[in-house]
């Protein structure tokens, strides 16, 4: 009888890590508003191996950064109205992109999946 429960209770203890790994990954949001520009970033830390991609919103606006794989168990993805940051390989936003001087991202797998938390992030002003 003992020999039943061992392999349930392993699986059981799988499953709780997995779960606890799973919601071990983090972001991190940050942002800045100008008159004439929107700028973002949305990094995420303690990821699994794989492929990520950075949703962004403010207001009603939303925009979605294209995939890249982790680097280690981060990924980083910026977000800006500035030609020559897109031309640097930033997601192009639109300069009144920012509402209301916040934005709040997460990211998501390649399944579509969010593995972060939603994060809100106040705006710098300049």
């Amino acid at each position: 009888m003992t020999s039943l429960f061992t392999p349930r209770i392993a699986i059981a203890a799988l499953v709780a890590f997995a779960a606890v790994a799973a919601q071990a990954a983090d972001v991190r949001v940050t942002c800045e508003k100008r008159a004439n520009r929107s700028k973002a970033s949305v990094d995420g830390s303690d990821l699994a191996p794989g492929t990520y991609r950075a949703v962004l919103r403010s207001g009603t606006n939303v925009a979605r950064s294209g995939y890249q794989a982790a680097v280690g168990d981060e990924a980083q993805f910026d977000f800006d109205s500035r030609p020559a940051d897109i031309a640097e390989g930033a997601t192009p936003i639109a300069p009144d992109f920012i509402v209301d001087g916040r934005v709040r991202g997460f990211l998501q797998d390649a399944n579509g999946v969010r593995v972060t938390p939603v994060v809100t992030a106040l705006c710098r002003i300049r």
